[in-house]
């Protein structure tokens, strides 16, 4: 995981130097999220199953989740991050603590497998998408019905299921007016065009409020090396500040420390006013910490170190790789051995010499 900074006034020049890399993850890294409310605490999903929250302050792994069986599709936290949702492959939708790592909530549904999950704010649902058995497009609502436990899941979907739309690659959520979008893979308009896992999301702060702009997607269009902004605008005749489309929204100040956060705190974000437009208010410089780590231990492991594979196909490669280090390391031994021999005739040439006697 590479952690970028954005210098005051936007790019003047390609960057090509993170401020900070995060070392942790035995497989790629599928999915980062900030948390919504603490400063400097970053999770992360990697192909080897593992959620590793990182405190950016000491730039090193914290906790480890590591309660699911297969690929994380995709995380989402509540309004103040006590609680993190995920999908895994496995096809079960899971609701966990975040610094415990303890399973709260799991259910899966025959009829929809999850995709993406998205926190509807302070309502007690969530929203997934996914396909059915039939492999149609679908969108399910959850209700929370109590504490649950993954031996008797509470978590039920509203029926009827609310579908068929395409198959969501993100799912933004506006929790000031309940406002949802949903972008879909390869649906188009005469306008738009959305591509799946290639979309980025701006910050209700950093919305052109003039113009009543409600979204700002970011797409990435990778054969031509561009980044395209689509924005959603709500049609207004008057010029004056539309208070019903921009409720009070978090802002950019954090409302807990790392540290108060792992302690057991939780907090609601700090909310702000779009009305006089986005002001910064406080200049605050993330310094990386000057580290140098050969291993990464998280609860008594280490995650760099006698990773075991998880397929046929890993154990395989990993089986060839050993017998070419073991081929090699004999191939070494046996010039060792040699070289050692040639030593110890040159010292008994060296010691049958008339000069030693």
């Amino acid at each position: 995981v590479r952690i970028w900074e954005i210098p005051e006034g936007g790019l003047k020049r390609n960057m090509t130097e993170a401020v900070l890399e995060l070392y942790g993850h035995s497989r790629r890294v599928g999915l980062i999220e900030w948390h919504p409310t603490t400063n400097n605490i970053l999770f992360s999903a990697g192909y080897d199953y593992k959620v590793l929250i990182w405190n950016l302050d000491i730039g090193e792994p914290v906790k480890m989740i590591d309660c699911h069986t297969d690929v994380i599709l995709c995380m989402s936290f509540n309004t103040d991050g006590s609680l993190l949702a995920t999908t895994c492959k496995d096809k079960k939708l899971r609701v966990l603590e975040p610094r415990s790592g303890r399973v709260l909530q799991e259910a899966s549904c025959k009829n929809h497998r999850v995709n993406r999950v998205v926190f509807l704010g302070s309502t007690k649902r969530l929203l997934t998408t996914g396909v059915s058995r039939w492999n149609t497009r679908q969108i399910a609502l959850w209700d929370q019905v109590g504490a649950g436990t993954p031996s008797q899941p509470c978590w039920n979907p509203s029926p009827p299921l609310l579908g068929p739309p395409p198959i969501p690659a993100g799912t933004p959520f506006s929790p000031g007016c309940l406002g949802l979008s949903v972008l879909g893979r390869r649906v188009g308009s005469p306008r738009v065009t959305v591509c799946a896992s290639s979309t980025g999301v701006m910050p209700k702060h950093g919305l052109d409020v003039s113009a009543c702009e409600v979204f700002r997607f970011y797409k990435l269009i990778t054969l031509k090396g561009l980044i395209e902004p689509i924005s959603m605008i709500v049609p207004r005749r008057s010029e004056t500040y539309q208070e019903d489309i921009y409720p009070m929204t978090p802002g950019t100040e954090p409302a807990l420390t790392p540290d108060e956060w792992l302690s057991g705190m939780n907090r609601d974000p700090i909310l702000m006013s779009l009305k006089e437009g986005y002001k910064r208010t406080s200049k605050m410089v993330f310094k990386a910490p000057v580290r140098e780590k050969k291993s990464v231990v998280v609860n008594g492991i280490d995650l760099l170190e006698n990773v075991p594979p998880r397929t046929e196909n890993e154990l395989l490669r990993v089986f060839f790789r050993q017998q070419d280090e073991i081929r090699r390391l004999k191939d070494e031994l046996s010039q060792k051995e040699i070289r050692i021999r040639q030593l110890q005739l040159e010292l008994k040439n060296l010691r049958n010499s008339p000069k030693n006697n």
